[in-house]
């Protein structure tokens, strides 16, 4: 917990309000989609505008928990028998898997942004296993329980074969008992370093998990074997008993419940609202959300709702202090403009992704991805801009470039006024307005390019001019280089 940053945010969880001073307008619907997911196109915040804050939310969150799970691919739960090629096959379906999962983030909103949270929580390695099978069945298991019950994930987050293999779960036996899955699922998924448990919890917690290292078939299900499992008394969290893999779930929940729902609760606030977290921010709002998710045994939904309904989550200092990841830079940017994508730019996205520090199913370590500051070097900020100039740079020169012009009418309503054409598209990529009318005055001068003044003096000048799509690349460019559109 980051308790040396003084919280600026200091609403409370109570529902969020339209006011005078704080309207429910683009601004907030965008602040909405953008932490939620991965932003939204014109219509649909038009649509969030007509609509209202607590409907919205419910809109959102609801068909996110009600979406359909993806189609299994055919080779999901494939043996290493199954495959025809295994040596050219496997890498082929891990790469096919990660453009269609980014695909999916884009178009899939909250529950893409959720099953990344949780894949980035409950962390494994890809080139640890390195088999797309168990990177599927690792996958669906964050779908499957994305928004439903914490208890349920946790218990079936631990018996996926790529965690097994990860954290060493394979090689937890009777005879050479192994505590890596132990320490980590207390001190990572669970409760938090240090935080209610002993070393002697994390040495009888792992007896408690042996056993799990039976795979019959090569690159099939890791199974239960009973000739491995450490049978005898184990005392965990004050409770002594021949207890197995279910009951170390089922005692952590009982023993540990207010910590746990505490440590994820804190979680979601970092990742959804804000990485500072103080005293107040600690007291006032993560433990009441804990309580909630205590209250209502650990499903995720009503902890989501009360926080993202919450005049908190809408407070005018909640926009712009997240600093986007990696992928919400290219996501984001996709859905709010309308440009193209498809699988070739996706293939692309996710290199680029990698390259400025979000490799897709490989996060650096068992921690995961911190986030925040950590998305942001000296040369990660360079490879931002690059990546910006290389997307527009494709799109103008392969055909693309009446996707620039429908941008600018679509967002000013067709206006002939450069100024006013800067400064919708501006604020349409920001959280929000920039600091001083002379950063507007600067991004203008740069849409007007070399079109002499005495053309928009005398309105002569339109968007229909053969030169405009050029100008939106160019100001396109140059919005891309701004600190503030590092920000969501």
């Amino acid at each position: 917990m980051n308790t040396n940053v003084t919280s600026c945010n200091t609403s409370t969880l109570d529902p969020y309000v339209p006011g005078g001073s704080n309207p429910w307008d683009k601004t907030q619907v965008k602040h909405c989609y953008r932490r939620l997911g991965y932003g939204a196109d014109f219509n649909t915040i038009d649509l969030g505008v007509n609509s209202n804050p607590g409907a919205l939310i419910d809109l959102i969150v609801d068909n996110a928990a009600g979406a359909p799970l993806r189609e299994d691919p055919i080779w999901g739960y494939y043996r290493l028998s199954d495959f025809s090629n295994y040596t050219q096959e496997n890498p082929e379906y891990i790469n096919d898997f990660r453009i269609e999962t980014g695909s999916l983030m884009v178009s899939t909103g909250l529950k893409g942004r959720m099953i990344l949270f949780w894949l980035n929580h409950f962390v494994t390695e890809l080139p640890t296993y390195y088999y797309a099978p168990y990177l599927f069945q690792y996958y669906r298991t964050g779908e499957l329980h994305a928004l439903g019950n914490f208890k349920d994930l946790v218990h079936d987050m631990g018996l996926t074969p790529a965690m097994l293999i990860y954290l060493n779960g394979f090689q937890n036996t009777n005879t050479e008992p192994n505590e890596n899955y132990a320490r980590e699922l207390f001190e990572l998924f669970t409760l938090g370093e240090g935080n209610g448990y002993t070393q002697e919890d994390i040495v009888e917690a792992s007896k408690a998990l042996t056993g799990w290292n039976l795979r019959p078939q090569a690159g099939g299900p890791i199974i239960f074997n009973t000739n491995t499992f450490f049978s005898g008394d184990k005392t965990i969290f004050g409770q002594t008993g021949n207890w197995n893999y279910h009951d170390v779930i089922d005692i952590l929940f009982q023993e540990r419940g207010p910590l746990i729902a505490q440590y994820i609760c804190r979680k979601l606030y970092r990742y959804f609202v804000s990485p500072d977290v103080d005293l107040m921010i600690e007291t006032n709002i993560i433990a009441p959300l804990a309580q909630t998710m205590i209250d209502n045994n650990f499903e995720i939904v009503p902890v989501l709702k009360q926080l993202f309904k919450s005049e908190h989550f809408f407070d005018e200092k909640a926009l712009g202090v997240v600093i986007k990841s990696p992928f919400d830079l290219i996501f984001q940017f996709v859905n709010e403009s309308g440009f193209l994508f498809n699988n070739d730019l996706m293939e692309a996205f996710i290199y680029y992704a990698s390259v400025l520090g979000q490799t897709m199913f490989d996060p650096p370590d068992v921690a995961g991805w911190q986030g925040d500051q950590d998305w942001i070097g000296t040369s990660t900020i360079t490879a931002r801009w690059a990546l910006f100039r290389a997307y527009l740079g494709l799109l103008y020169d392969n055909g693309q470039e009446e996707r620039f012009r429908t941008l600018a009418i679509d967002l000013s309503d067709n206006s002939s006024d450069p100024a006013y054409i800067t400064k919708v598209i501006v604020d349409h990529f920001h959280a929000r307005e920039l600091f001083t009318p002379t950063d507007y005055d600067i991004a203008t001068e740069v849409f007007k390019w070399e079109i002499p003044q005495n053309y928009y003096d005398d309105r002569l000048w339109n968007l229909s001019w053969a030169e405009a799509p050029y100008q939106v690349l160019l100001l396109l460019n140059h919005v891309a280089t701004w600190p503030e559109f590092q920000l969501k």
